[in-house]
């Protein structure tokens, strides 16, 4: 039967595209429930890794036909043989587009102990793209908003000399605001200094230092020198306790081994330890990171607790806790999945609890389960990193970035990261390390 019976033929590009995206979400949902638990986790993975890299680069298509459209045709005028300049200018929007569409192929094929320069140039276009992407649609429809005004008061209207100033205007603020993103996200992360009231917190543990990380991503963009820095900064904190709130990775161990040795100096009286995030599932290799993690004296809280005490006063205790993070789940990976009273099993109500919630989202469950927890620190959000991605974070989370009070007797803290994810630029936010200041409240 012809595809154009179906009306297939005669949508346009854009619309093929997103039907072409639809189908491969479909086929990601398919995946994950009808055939995920009938093959192993490596070609689960490998699977997974094709579908996104499928629906990823046809969402990115859509952006890109929409910018060709307006700085690589329009701007350049459709009448006529299109000029020497006009046709570098057309190559130029070609190439970087193209940079654009193998970023997330990095991910997957440029991973190494430092970051490949292709990595770092391919990500960087892509946060150009999501920038310069945001500020034609919106200039495009205030110049649809003046056109119609201009319409309904009968006045003559220079649509296209006006359209490309305002191409001309995008390109501009884009330029700014990446140089901007990525001089502020190659700077060493800020140190916040927060003191936490925390109720039932015993004498002998007032002043507990407590030091929070939280999206390292080390993967394509991330590597071992990056991570130095963090360790180092980390060490001259003196902390009691360090935790690793979820997304250290984008990647297999046996890809990054040499690029996490950094966490094996990392040095806390009292112990340091990780929960898992998204972007850990994401490499269908948690375990081998608990074991590497665990050779490096850093213990995964794996839906379980551990007592933190000093060694004066074993009567005087925390319960750290950490759950699996919520897409475990949603992923099927096998043995792992968010469970608040595994986690807790063994808190004593008459002991603080604090614990390690990757997503926000999975901190307002857990304390609708358990409203007896004290504190829970969590990450996620990067704060944004990215405007305009800022205004999707901020909508899409129960917490945001910063210090919130749930209730009388619980607090959640969400950092704003201390790496990056993928594109090497923060805008509107900025990497940290949280030196926490536990006090009796």
């Amino acid at each position: 039967m012809p595809v154009s019976m179906f009306g297939f033929g005669r949508l346009s590009a854009e619309g093929k595209i997103g039907i072409a995206s639809g189908v491969v979400f479909f086929s990601m949902l398919m995946s994950r429930t009808l055939i995920s638990e009938r093959v192993d986790i490596g070609t689960r993975a490998s699977l997974f890794r094709v579908q996104f890299l499928l629906f990823i680069n046809s969402l990115l298509l859509l952006g890109s036909l929409y910018i060709w459209k307006r700085v690589g045709r329009r701007l350049c005028g459709t009448r006529g043989a299109p000029s020497v300049p006009q046709r570098c200018w057309r190559l130029l929007v070609l190439i970087f587009l193209t940079l654009v569409h193998g970023s997330y192929l990095c991910m997957f094929f440029l991973v190494d102990t430092e970051p490949h320069w292709f990595s770092i140039l391919s990500f960087s276009c892509l946060g150009i793209y999501v920038i310069l992407l945001f500020f034609l649609f919106v200039f495009g429809c205030l110049n649809r908003l003046r056109r119609l005004l201009s319409r309904r008061r009968g006045e003559e209207d220079a649509v296209p000399s006006t359209s490309a100033s305002q191409t001309v205007l995008a390109l501009i603020v884009t330029a700014i605001l990446a140089v901007y993103g990525l001089v502020n996200a190659a700077q060493p992360p800020r140190v916040i200094e927060v003191e936490i009231p925390v109720e039932k917190l015993p004498e002998s543990l007032n002043g507990l230092r407590l030091v929070l990380l939280s999206d390292i991503h080390l993967g394509p963009t991330v590597g071992r020198s990056k991570l130095q820095r963090i360790v180092t900064m980390v060490n001259e904190l003196n902390p009691d306790v360090v935790v690793i709130v979820g997304d250290l990775t984008d990647s297999q161990v046996t890809r990054l081994r040499s690029a996490a040795e950094p966490l094996g100096q990392m040095r806390a009286r009292l112990g340091s330890y990780f929960a898992t995030g998204n972007h850990d599932y994401y490499t269908a290799d948690v375990e081998s990171w608990f074991e590497l993690l665990r050779s490096m004296g850093i213990e995964s809280l794996h839906n379980s607790n551990v007592k933190v005490f000093r060694p004066e006063r074993t009567q005087d205790w925390i319960c750290l806790a950490g759950i699996d993070d919520l897409e475990a789940r949603m992923l099927r990976y096998p043995g792992h999945g968010m469970d608040v009273e595994k986690a807790l099993s063994g808190c004593s109500a008459e002991n603080p609890i604090i614990l390690l919630a990757h997503q926000p989202h999975a901190a307002k469950q857990a304390l609708q389960q358990r409203p007896d927890i004290s504190l829970v620190l969590s990450g996620h959000t990067h704060a944004g990193q990215l405007f305009p991605l800022t205004i999707l974070a901020f909508l899409m989370n129960p917490f945001f970035c910063g210090l919130y009070r749930v209730s009388e007797h619980t607090l959640v803290y969400v950092t704003s990261g201390t790496g990056y994810y993928g594109i090497p630029m923060r805008i509107a936010s900025r990497s940290e390390i949280t030196n926490i200041l536990l006090k009796s409240a």
